[in-house]
């Protein structure tokens, strides 16, 4: 299982499945990551945290623990 969190500066992913329950998937969705939405990765923080994505034309930072929970193909 790959999730966002693997994936590499300029790679283009799409989301196969969300993990997590409640408050924590459904701040995920409000986000607009959903099930097969592409995720292009733009880079990421020199410690490793956040992670800056391109998602459905608009910028958006994730934490590395919320880009564990998106299972992506």
């Amino acid at each position: 299982m790959k999730t966002l969190k693997d994936a590499k500066v300029g790679e283009m992913v799409t989301v196969a499945k969300l993990h997590g329950e409640g408050p924590v998937k459904r701040r995920i969705m409000d986000m607009g990551i959903t099930k097969g939405v592409e995720i292009y990765v733009r880079k990421v923080a020199p410690l490793g945290d956040p992670m800056e994505l391109n998602v459905r034309g608009y910028e958006l930072s994730v934490r590395k623990a919320d880009a564990e929970m998106i299972e992506v193909g």
